[in-house]
């Protein structure tokens, strides 16, 4: 069997320096659906596999990095060797030209190796890529989840172009994956597509209409995981609380939370990646409430704090349901921490409009923010709208991330002294429930969860010391 790597290009984002979780997050709950954030600057490294192995580049959101992991599986069975699978980002015009960018440096490092371009801007801009000399096949969205497609590609008798008419798809392809490239936490797809049309969002046509995983399918898969040893399931989609609208029944994102907690026991952590918060149902709240084994920690789709700004975006809450929403979780959960989208300079966008949304951070108690200045993106509707002038946007956007940070710094001091559950990543560092990054100040390996004392902080991560275990009485 060839040899499979990954590399993952991921966002810069306050907050969130841990190349595990990383993410794009839309105007949904999407982790990749309709913000504006583009993949990191940074390239990817070199190697990442021998002369018969497939590299996996992964840009942008979570549902890609599992999206990336059900794709080297395939490769993997049909004995697809020395290639390069770049799994693309469109969320921007400036996150499809880095995947541009990418390809051509791959290409100079790996002049003998297929480049395989595939994912949102594949999907998007097929022929964009397909004009690449470096490039040796396109391959859509919906084709990049079938196994055929990697034997079509093994035996050489797959179209150069492969990408067909994602809107036309109403099943979410389901994989099994055994394993991550980290033994701490893995991702899990409960839902794929939008049937949202926000404003300045392209990604639905990239990800097709809104359908999701059945519940026992989903069940089942967290439950191979947990077995083969992760003590940490994330749940990932384009935008999850449209969760089970499609499915036989009823069925909701909070009810799928219930299920999943239920029927897998030993599950010790369960985390979302991000929410419209608009659209959280009574059993998601209820599950915010009363298990403790769903991680304190959301992830919200807010985009901005001014209503006509809001309007003008086509969201589906204003500023109030916000704030109102922040309030009701905190009563629920007191331990609570939240994360935002915040879109700075969206067209329009007056310096009072900008004044609701930096207030915003303080009136939700908002703490790990991706902060991103507006990007245009043709085809959209915001392309079309009066545009903020950029030195204005970039300003606007360094204002807001400098919010972000003092109101890190701030919930970091406030975890001094505090004993909490900490679940080991790499070389030393681990997340606390809230998704705080914390190093340790003695060895502890991969994947296990313990009891730590947090001692310290430096204004970004977490120091702590291991605690003793518990003996019973």
């Amino acid at each position: 069997m060839a040899k499979h790597s990954q590399t993952m290009l991921l966002p810069s984002a306050v907050g969130f320096p841990s190349p595990s979780w990383g993410g794009v997050r839309g105007g949904g709950s999407h982790d990749g659906r309709r913000s504006a954030i583009p993949p990191s600057l940074s390239l990817p490294h070199k190697g990442g596999g021998d002369a018969n192995g497939v590299r996996i580049v992964t840009m942008g959101c979570r549902l890609n990095a599992y999206e990336s992991e059900v794709m080297r599986g395939h490769a993997a069975a049909a004995g697809l060797g020395d290639a390069v699978i770049v799994n693309t980002c469109a969320v921007t015009a400036e996150a499809v030209r880095q995947a541009a960018q990418t390809i051509r440096k791959l290409r100079r490092e790996s002049p003998q190796s297929r480049i395989i371009v595939t994912g949102c801007a594949a999907q998007i801009e097929p022929e964009r890529f397909a004009d690449m000399p470096e490039v040796d096949a396109v391959i859509g969205n919906a084709d990049k989840m079938r196994a055929e497609t990697f034997h079509g590609l093994n035996l050489g008798d797959s179209p150069r172009v492969l990408v067909n008419d994602i809107m036309s798809v109403r099943e979410t392809a389901h994989a099994m994956i055994v394993g991550f490239g980290s033994r701490a936490r893995a991702y899990v797809q409960v839902q794929n597509g939008c049937d949202h049309r926000c404003t300045f969002c392209i990604i639905p046509y990239g990800r097709g209409p809104s359908r999701s995983v059945p519940a026992g399918e989903v069940v089942t898969q967290v439950r191979c995981l947990v077995e083969a040893g992760y003590p940490e399931i994330v749940l990932t989609g384009v935008d999850m609380t449209s969760y089970g609208r499609d499915l036989p029944g009823t069925m909701t994102l909070g009810m799928l939370v219930r299920h999943i907690l239920r029927h897998v026991p030993e599950l010790k952590r369960l985390r979302l990646s991000s929410i419209d918060q608009v659209e959280a149902d009574i059993h998601l709240m209820d599950a915010i409430a009363e298990e403790p084994r769903l991680m304190p920690h959301l992830h919200l789709s807010l985009q901005a704090g001014d209503d006509m700004i809001l309007k003008r975006m086509k969201r589906r809450h204003l500023r109030a349901d916000a704030v109102t929403f922040c309030r009701q979780a905190r009563r629920l959960r007191p331990d609570i921490v939240f994360g935002a989208d915040l879109i700075a300079g969206f067209p329009t966008e007056t310096e009072a409009m900008f004044a609701n949304s930096l207030a915003l951070v303080d009136d939700c108690v908002l703490t790990f923010l991706h902060v991103f200045p507006y990007s245009r993106r043709a085809g959209t509707p915001a392309a079309r709208m009066p545009q903020v002038a950029g030195r204005e946007v970039k300003d606007r956007a360094a204002r807001l991330r400098a919010k972000g940070s003092a109101a890190l710094t701030h919930y970091l001091q406030s975890q001094v002294g505090q004993d909490v559950e900490l679940l080991m990543e790499r070389n030393g560092l681990g997340r606390t429930p809230g998704f705080a990054e914390m190093a340790l100040d003695s060895t502890a390996g991969t994947g296990e969860v313990l009891s730590a004392r947090v001692t310290r902080s430096d204004g970004l991560r977490l120091q702590g010391e291991r605690l003793a275990p518990k003996c019973d009485q």
